[in-house]
C-alpha cells in the first residue's frame, strides 16, 4: 500500500494552491493508495474531513498535522488539531504520547548544504558532521525521520537516510506537495493493507514500511536502492 505521508492543500493555509479535488485526481493518476493531509495548524475539522473521506472511498486519507517547533517541523499522526503549547516540542511529545500517536521529524536537513547566507537550516546554525547531526535532541523526541521529502535535494535526503540508519530510526517518505506537481514523488510503502487511522499508526509503530522516491519513475524500491 503506497501512501504519501506529507502534503498540503488550500485548506491548510496560503502557501498551497492544491485543492482537495486536485489532490484526489492527481493521487489516483500517479498510483497512490493513500495521502496524509499534514496541514499547518489543522485546517480540516472532523466533520469536514469525514465528509471528504466518504466522498472518496477509493483513496485512504489521514488527517494529520505539521507543527512548527523550536526543533524544526514535526508531523504528527494521531494529533490532528492544534493544542495550546505544542510549539514546544516537549509538550508536543507529551500530547502525542498520551494520544497513542506518532511523530516524524520532517525535512530535518533542508538547506543543510547551502552556502551562506542560504544555509538557514531550522536545526543547525552551520555545517556539522553526520556524527554531530544525529545528536540533535529532535531525534530523541520523535519516532521517525523523513528521509524522502519532495522539497529537499537528493543530497539532503541521502544525508537524512544515513542519519536515520546511524540512529537506528525509522525512515518515512512524503512529497511535501503544495500543488499537484510532485504529489507522490516521495512516499511510504506499507507491507499491509490499512483501513483505519488506528491500523495506520500501528503499522508505523511496527515499522512495516519503507520510504521510496521512485513512484513517479515506475518503481517503489526502498530509497537508497539503485533501480535495475
Amino acid at each position: 500500500m503506497i501512501i504519501d505521508l506529507h502534503c498540503h492543500t488550500v485548506k491548510g493555509g496560503p502557501d498551497s494552491n492544491l485543492t482537495p479535488d486536485e489532490l484526489i485526481a492527481e493521487a489516483r493518476r500517479v498510483g497512490l493508495d493513500g495521502v496524509c493531509l499534514t496541514e499547518h495548524g489543522g485546517g480540516w475539522d472532523r466533520w469536514d474531513f469525514d465528509r471528504f473521506q466518504e466522498a472518496h472511498p477509493e483513496l485512504f486519507l489521514i488527517r494529520a498535522l505539521e507543527v512548527d517547533t523550536e526543533y524544526g517541523h514535526v508531523v504528527t499522526f494521531g494529533l490532528d488539531a492544534y493544542v495550546s503549547g505544542i510549539h514546544r516540542i516537549e509538550m508536543l511529545r507529551k500530547v502525542v504520547t498520551e494520544l497513542g500517536g506518532f511523530m516524524v521529524s520532517v525535512h530535518p536537513f533542508r538547506r543543510f548544504f547551502e552556502k551562506p547566507p542560504l544555509n538557514q537550516s531550522l536545526l543547525f546554525k552551520g555545517p556539522v558532521s553526520l556524527e554531530e547531526a544525529v545528536t540533535h535532541p529532535v531525534f530523541e523526541l520523535t519516532d521517525a525521520v523523513e528521509v524522502v521529502n519532495g522539497g529537499c535535494t537528493l543530497k539532503e535526503n541521502e544525508f537524512a537516510l544515513r542519519a536515520a540508519q546511524m540512529m537506528g530510526k525509522l525512515g518515512v517518505g512524503g512529497s511535501d506537495a503544495h500543488s499537484h506537481h510532485g504529489l507522490g514523488c516521495g512516499a511510504t510503502v506499507f507491507e499491509r493493507t490499512i483501513r483505519s487511522q488506528e491500523e495506520f499508526i500501528l503499522e508505523l509503530k511496527a515499522g512495516r514500511f519503507h520510504a521510496t522516491n521512485g513512484l513517479l519513475q515506475g518503481h517503489t524500491l526502498p530509497f537508497g536502492t539503485p533501480p535495475d
